[in-house]
């Protein structure tokens, strides 16, 4: 690595993968892992007998096992540690993605008896935020991912993926109506005024993540990327940020459902403009078993995170974070800092589900809806 790399963006790869060698690294990594440190589901599930089986595989679109793991074995804090370059990663590298998709999503097995099923019909959600817990919560916000089926993922994309998907996105646009209909902007075009206020609004995705880098996102920066925002500003969408698409349903208070139904109604319009624009039929990465297709294994099946903001600072005080967190795993939920992973947390916490594959996207937000009236509950409690 040169002066001039930046780690933080730069696609910088370990010395030993570069030669397509057996990595240093991770054998170094799962020694310490045998004596109790952290060890990536990547590095759980390489062996060096795996590493030659596969080091010599292609995908069509060229990604090569180096590449699927060079994320883990550069950061060994990472906890999934490796990424796809395409759909064919998934069955040309199966002896690596397999037993990680089955650690990540446990209880889903890869055998052929489970399928994946997506279903985002609102009516579906039959529990709903109590009085008490909708008092509490600041903002909702529901994403899910989506890639094209024709091009590499974006880990295995090129400066003219990227331009010419952020082009034909940007045809799709302008297919929106109603309240989905916005204006996009490009990073490379917006002016200083237009970037300082999406930054200000946290609308703005900005790079700058070390782990995304060594997977390859981040080639090119800020080339083909760019944002896309409605014009009441409650649906977004990130143009290859990491993956193709980032769709976003957002809004102050607690109605759920509503935030959910736009992002089902956004979905459905991103992809009938896309038909309508190419033509084809099939214009979703997905796949019978794995659902909807992500560069990061953990995001398979939905890609959705459904959240809010909820004001719990009684029961901060009293169990603390980490105790709320545990609690939340018990109930298929994560809780994280108000301002993301590893965030300060003071008087507020994000709530979203944890599950991503095998279960339909309604199911998911009714695992956040019970854990927020529950959170709910032990702070009128606290």
């Amino acid at each position: 690595m040169t002066a001039e790399h930046d780690i933080n963006f730069d696609l910088i790869m370990d010395d030993d993968l570069a030669q397509n060698k057996w990595p240093t690294a991770l054998a170094v990594a799962q020694a310490k892992g045998s004596e109790g440190a952290h060890v990536s589901l990547m590095g759980q599930a390489v062996t060096k007998e795996i590493w030659e089986k596969n080091k010599n595989k292609r995908t069509p679109n060229g990604w090569t096992f180096a590449r699927a793991i060079n994320t883990g074995v550069m950061n060994p804090d990472s906890f999934v540690g490796c990424h796809a370059g395409d759909l064919e990663s998934y069955s040309v590298f199966s002896d690596l993605f397999h037993p990680v998709i089955e650690k990540y999503h446990s209880q889903y097995k890869l055998d052929g008896s489970m399928k994946h099923i997506t279903d985002m019909d609102v009516e579906k959600i039959v529990v709903d935020l109590e009085p008490t817990t909708k008092d509490k919560i600041i903002s909702t916000r529901i994403r899910c991912a989506r890639n094209l089926s024709f091009f590499p993922l974006n880990t295995c994309g090129t400066k003219e993926t990227r331009l010419e998907i952020a082009s034909l996105l940007e045809k799709v646009f302008s297919t929106f109506t109603g309240d989905l209909a916005g204006k996009f902007y490009r990073h490379t075009d917006m002016t200083a005024e237009e970037t300082q206020a999406l930054v200000d609004k946290h609308y703005l995705f900005r790079g700058k993540d070390r782990m995304q880098a060594a997977s390859g996102y981040h080639q090119h920066w800020p080339v083909g990327r760019g944002i896309f925002v409605s014009n009441d500003e409650k649906f977004l969408m990130w143009v290859n940020e990491g993956d193709h698409m980032r769709i976003i349903s957002m809004e102050k208070g607690g109605d759920v459902k509503s935030v959910f139904s736009r992002l089902s109604r956004a979905v459905a319009a991103v992809e009938k403009g896309l038909k309508a624009v190419t033509g084809r039929d099939n214009v979703f990465m997905s796949d019978p078993i794995l659902g909807m297709i992500t560069c990061c294994p953990s995001n398979l099946g939905t890609c959705m995170r459904g959240s809010v903001h909820i004001m719990v600072p009684k029961l901060i005080k009293k169990i603390g974070f980490a105790e709320i967190d545990r609690i939340a795993r018990t109930m298929n939920c994560q809780a994280r800092g108000s301002s993301g992973e590893h965030s300060e947390v003071i008087d507020r916490i994000d709530v979203s589900n944890w599950r991503r594959l095998g279960f339909t996207e309604h199911s998911l937000v009714q695992d956040m809806i019970k854990f927020a009236n529950y959170l709910a509950k032990l702070e009128d409690e606290a």
